[in-house]
């Protein structure tokens, strides 16, 4: 965290005039979308990440300008937050999932399998700049553990072998399709999506909730159970 803040602390240069003339209207339409302008700044990280790979000084720098805000405002912000990056990323961000359920199906192994295939450790990236590497905490997808995400898309039930085959597929140029919705993009395709800007990838609406995250439900609808009605008073 000190390397960051100190990265972050050193004056950067502002963006270049053609820089700055191609993301302004992006992020002027991205804070007319909120009533208070510093509403807008998450958003606004990711445009900025979308720009580079990661969220630079410049990018900060930007952001403040555009909504009256302090650097020191937004770098709090930006290194609050897992999802920004502050070194350059690969073109794929791979994030093992390494938190309890994960780890006891095999993620620790698919991390230190990835690792030893790859030839990098937690945070780096490969030097052909294709693929940066993290042990993550949950995904939120127990019910597909081991679960391994790239570029926020699930990739459910995953073995070293099967991880490994995936990211060499990636390597080589060819098209990935996660679990559930549409073929990766990279990193910064990626960030511009969670921008808000429109996901044009075939599929990208796809991926309902499949019967493992429904069987629960399932269950309950067959018991007759139902959740206990708040008191007369409500709740």
């Amino acid at each position: 965290m000190t390397q960051i803040l100190l990265k972050l602390s050193t004056r950067p240069q502002p963006y270049a005039p053609e820089t700055r003339a191609r993301l302004e209207p992006d992020a002027k339409e991205i804070i007319g979308r909120y009533p208070h302008p510093r509403s807008a700044l998450l958003p606004l990280l990711h445009l900025v990440q979308a720009e580079e790979g990661y969220v630079t000084g410049s990018g900060i720098d930007f952001c403040a300008e555009l909504l009256g805000l302090t650097g020191a405002e937004v770098t709090a912000v930006a290194t609050f937050y897992s999802m920004y990056r502050h070194a350059p990323t690969g073109d794929y961000h791979v994030g093992v999932c390494t938190n309890t359920l994960c780890a006891v199906m095999g993620g620790d192994a698919i991390l230190a399998e990835l690792q030893r295939h790859l030839g990098i450790g937690h945070g780096e990236t490969t030097e052909d700049g294709a693929i940066t590497l993290e042990h993550v905490e949950c995904n939120a997808a127990c019910d597909f553990a081991p679960v391994m995400m790239i570029n926020w898309e699930f990739f459910d039930n995953q073995t070293p072998e099967s991880a490994r085959a995936l990211l060499d597929a990636l390597r080589a140029g060819q098209q990935v399709v996660p679990s559930r919705g549409a073929p990766l993009g990279t990193f910064r395709d990626t960030a511009r999506i969670l921008a808000g800007f429109p996901d044009q990838r075939p599929g990208a609406l796809d991926g309902a909730a499949p019967e493992p995250t429904l069987a629960g439900l399932r269950v309950a609808r067959e018991q007759d159970m139902r959740a206990p009605q708040p008191d007369s008073e409500g709740s």
